[in-house]
């Protein structure tokens, strides 16, 4: 019976922390390039049961019992969100379509919905995705897919948190002349306005390769271990990716989905919580009634 109070009350817990995984995805529902989070619910090891006792009985087998389930990670959906026009040149969003081969077939791997594939080997691949690189003030580099971006007083392009925006050589962005000339091509090259050409200068986006190994660190940001930098690339000329100037990148929240699963988790928990309170009136019973007599 104990038993049964540990694995409802596991589930409360579960339940709890996925109603505040949707609850964050709610509260970022308008903000720019956030990837919604899903709360991984798995069941504890299974444990092997055994009769103790008399072996004249048989086998002392019983079978496996499953002891509950919990919340192990929370993990972003790391997908493309839709683009929308805010007619302000320091606004960027990135439209990724990254491909990978597979190296047996020479075609491209179809990626499921989430941005993965298991092979017939059981082997998982992600599909890689592309960010925008940036530089907070104690020099660490960072990686966001909000391109809301500003430009200060001495010219420095900064993203909506004031970290400064680099260029593919790692340097800060400085902007000279008038704002309004201010204009970035598709491969995220700065353009001079008068003339067309190329300043050589170009926005530093970064791909990487298993975006799950990045880490959350909040305002839109992301960070890579130095364990797994290299996992991190420039993008390259056959990229399929593609810089949209006066656009920004929507979160990939679905609402309708997310109040959904609000509700679901929200009916979960009082289901455990029903069962907790059955193994509470029948412990008072049999210690308070059976035990008197």
């Amino acid at each position: 019976m104990i038993r049964g109070l540990y694995t409802a009350a596991a589930g409360m817990v579960a339940q709890q922390r996925k109603h505040d995984t949707v609850t964050q995805n709610i509260a970022n529902l308008n903000t720019n390039g956030y990837k919604q989070v899903e709360s991984l619910v798995r069941s504890f090891p299974e444990m092997q049961l055994s009769r103790s006792g008399d072996s004249s009985l048989g086998s002392k087998v019983i079978g496996s019992l499953n002891t509950g389930v919990f919340a192990e990670e929370s993990m972003s959906m790391n997908v493309q969100g839709d683009l929308i026009p805010s007619d302000k040149i320091t606004d960027f969003a990135l439209y990724s379509d990254l491909r990978v081969t597979n190296p047996n077939t020479g075609e491209a791997i179809p990626f499921d919905a989430s941005g993965k594939y298991i092979s017939d080997n059981g082997d998982v691949i992600y599909k890689p995705q592309a960010y925008f690189t940036v530089q907070d003030k104690e020099g660490n580099v960072k990686y966001t897919r909000d391109g809301s971006f500003q430009v200060d007083a001495e010219g420095r392009l900064l993203s909506s948190t004031g970290d400064e925006v680099l260029s593919d050589n790692g340097e800060p962005i400085r902007l000279t002349g008038a704002m309004n000339q201010f204009k970035v091509n598709e491969q995220g090259q700065l353009v001079n306005p008068l003339t067309g050409a190329l300043t050589g200068e170009r926005l530093g986006i970064t791909i990487v390769d298993d975006p799950y190994q990045l880490v959350r660190e909040g305002n839109g940001n992301y960070v890579l271990s130095s364990d797994r930098a290299g996992s991190a690339r420039l993008l390259g000329a056959e990229d399929r990716v593609q810089v949209k100037q006066g656009f920004l990148e929507r979160s990939t929240v679905d609402s309708a989905q997310s109040m959904v699963d609000l509700t679901a988790a929200l009916r979960a928990y009082e289901a455990n919580q029903k069962v907790i309170q059955f193994y509470d009136k029948s412990l008072d019973k049999a210690v308070n009634e059976i035990g008197r007599v």
